[in-house]
Parts: structure tokens; sequence; C-alpha cells
């Protein structure tokens, strides 16, 4: 090997070497959807943050898009503030804007939603995101569902606010945007954990911000609370069987959410969750900390394991 005009030995290790030839691989962050639930995400991006775990890379689906949208524009702890400064100013009627009659009238006239996307789009703007994925400071995947062909979607380039508002739009509750040539609801209809696209990627770490993963006790009170519901449903199973597929060279981490049984409407306590699922993030972080030690330990050469 050549160094600067001279013919001289370069050694090189072999650790060195495959270092060289590995590609470079990185951390994903999947933030599922949960509608109000969705909150509890903001304590869990403060725990990785403050550990300095960044994304290389976030994937979202429905409530978790738009979280994702927040940070993936600003990938520190002031994209943090952000987010609890908007989830501090949300209230039902925000979301879901209009009362009985109105919702009545909706029914009457055989319109093909509920609620009308105002406060979604006010939601939206209120995270002060760039236009297009393009701008992102981090790579963003937002998945929405194609009502038509019930294929699953996967924006990643274009204008952001269409694909954040498809991908926040509960079949039946919200209107269905027309976009990129389909029309399109909900990503939670197809994926609302969207692990898959995580690990398909160059990655070697995933931490999954599940806040929807177990079904709650929660009284079904209206037909937001039975369509949340059958999502559970779904996801649930979906999601455990991507887990069991995560090859054994990618570390997964999934955060743990606190029990949150209030109606889907109800975005009352903002604080108390984050801070709640802020301490039950810190706790899993520590504890997957130890076992990946251990882990590399094990995977270690037996000469080396006790090496200084």
């Amino acid at each position: 090997m050549c160094v600067g005009g001279n013919e001289r030995a370069v050694s090189t290790t072999i650790s060195q070497y495959r270092r060289r030839m590995t590609p470079r691989r990185g951390t994903a962050f999947v933030l599922s959807g949960g509608g109000n639930q969705a909150v509890c995400q903001v304590g869990m991006l403060r725990a990785l943050l403050e550990r300095g775990i960044v994304p290389d890379v976030l994937i979202g689906t429905s409530a978790g898009a738009c979280n994702a949208s927040v940070i993936a524009a600003t990938p520190n702890l002031a994209g943090v503030d952000r987010l609890v400064e908007i989830w501090e100013s949300l209230r039902g009627e925000d979301v879901f804007p209009g009362g009985r009659l109105a919702r009545a009238w909706q029914l009457i006239t055989r319109d093909n939603h509920l609620f009308d996307n105002i406060g979604l789009r006010q939601l939206i703007a209120g995270g002060d995101t760039p236009k297009t994925f393009e701008e992102l400071a981090v790579p963003l995947r937002v998945i929405a569902c194609d009502l038509e062909t019930g294929e699953e979607v996967v924006f990643a380039a274009g204008p952001l606010e269409p694909a954040l508002l498809a991908s926040t739009a509960l079949p039946g509750l919200f209107p269905p945007i027309r976009h990129d040539g389909r029309v399109l609801v909900d990503g939670a209809v197809v994926d609302t954990v969207p692990l898959s696209h995580a690990v398909a990627g160059p990655v070697d770490r995933v931490y999954v911000l599940n806040i929807a993963g177990e079904l709650l006790d929660r009284t079904l009170r209206s037909p937001i609370d039975v369509a949340i519901r059958a999502f559970a449903i779904s996801r649930k199973q979906r999601f455990e069987l991507e887990v069991r597929n995560v090859p054994e060279s990618v570390d997964l981490v999934v955060l743990p959410a606190p029990d949150d049984n209030r109606p889907v409407t109800d975005f009352s306590d903002p604080i108390g969750l984050i801070d709640e699922a802020y301490e039950l993030a810190c706790d899993a972080l520590e504890v997957a900390d130890v076992e990946k030690r251990k882990r590399s330990s094990v995977r270690r050469p037996w000469w080396r394991r006790h090496a200084g």
C-alpha cells in the first residue's frame, strides 16, 4: 500500500477491515398511532434524546406521524419542548369540532365523515414543520391506507401536510384525503406500529414508541371509541407478528406506555402523562443497556471477555 509516495506496509486489523467494509447502520424511531394517547410519546422522546439517542429515520402512523414530523424537523430537546406546547394546548373540541347536532346533520346529508379536519390542519401547522419531506432534518416515513385498494402507502417525499392529514384520517370520522392520485385514510387501518419499515432499512437499533399496545378496559361511549377499539385488535396481532420477525442483528427496544383510560376525546392532564411516560422510558432504557452489555460480553471471543 502506498502512502505519501513511499511504499510502506500499513497494518489493518480484522475489526478495522470489517468496519470499512460494513455499510453504516443507524437508529430508527417507530411511533405508533393511538389518538390522544400519543401524548405519552413526548415523554418517551425526551428520555431518548436526553440520553443522546438521536434517530437516523423516523416512521410514524396517525398521531404518531404528527409527533414524528416535529422531531424530524427539530431532532433535539427543542423539538420535544415544541411537542409539549402543542399537547398542552389541545382540547377535544379542537380535534373533534362541532356538537351532536352538527354530527347528526353530517349523517342526514350522507356525508362520508362526522368531523371536519380543520382541527387536524391547525394541529399540523402548529408543529412549525417544513412544507416538504425533503426539508426535514431527519428522513421521515408516514404511513397511510389507500381506501380504494386497501394498500399500505408510505410517504417519504413531496408535500408533508397532505401525507399527515391522510395518516390521521380515521375512516368515517374525518374526510378521506385525495393525494398523489389516491383516496387515503388513517394508516392505523393497515399498520398502527410500522415496525417492518424500520427493519427493512440499514438500521441496527430500533426504538418503538408504542402507546397503543394493550387492549384497555375502556367503556365504549361513542362511534369513535368503537373505531379505536377495532384498530387496537388488529394492530396488536400484526405487531406481535412483526416483533417475531425482527432480525437478531437488530437491537429492538419497545418502550412501555402508562395506563391511559381517558375517552379518546379527552386531552386532559398532558403533563402528568408525559412525565409518567418519561419515567417509564428511562427505566426501560436502563434495562435495555444492561441487557445489551450482557449480549456483547457473550458475543466477544472467550479470551477477550475478561480483558481489561
